[in-house]
């Protein structure tokens, strides 16, 4: 078999593992051995809501111990909306608790019709004016609830039936259910 006739290549990791020791590598790369530096992406970049925003309805919650919910948070909110006929692609979810935004980026980034704040107050988000929970109110381009946060409704105790109550009558008058 002549070998001088067949074209083999090596994959690179190989060529790397077998020189390891004699090459050399030109310009300003890492030298062999070196550790990497680790890049972040700018919070610009990465994703700081759940959902697609698709209908820009906003859900504001403040969770300490969760990304954006906890599961039995998420669960609840996926009925309410089930229940409003949207989903989780409809809405932007954001943890305030991870990412303390105020009302113009909110406005700037996700263009809200609908902002509902669970657990958040209107002082946090710098909006001039306070509510009481479960009454809506028209701001700017958006229609703003404040509730309760969402751990006062999960359950089924006399209290948190009564803030679901409460909820689903905003939410109805809200969304035409």
């Amino acid at each position: 078999m002549n070998i001088e006739n067949k074209n083999i290549q090596l994959p690179d990791f190989l060529i790397a593992d077998l020189y390891k020791n004699s090459l050399v590598i030109a310009g300003d790369e890492p030298k062999l051995g070196e550790k990497l530096p680790k890049t972040e992406k700018p919070t610009t970049e990465r994703q700081w809501y759940l959902g697609s925003n698709l209908r820009k309805i906003t859900l504001l919650v403040s969770e300490k111990e969760a990304v954006y919910l906890q599961d039995d948070s998420l669960q609840f909110l996926s009925a309410i909306l089930g229940a409003c006929k949207l989903n989780l692609g409809d809405v932007a979810i954001v943890n305030f608790h991870n990412d303390p935004v105020n009302y113009s980026v909110l406005k700037e980034k996700l263009s809200p019709s609908v902002l509902i704040l669970f657990g958040v107050t209107a002082q946090q988000v710098k909006l001039p004016f306070n509510i009481p929970y479960y009454q809506v109110q028209k701001y700017d381009t958006s229609q703003i609830l404040l509730c309760p946060a969402l751990a006062t409704m999960l359950g089924n105790t006399q209290e948190a039936k009564l803030e679901k109550s409460k909820l689903w009558l905003c939410l109805k008058k809200m969304f035409n259910v």
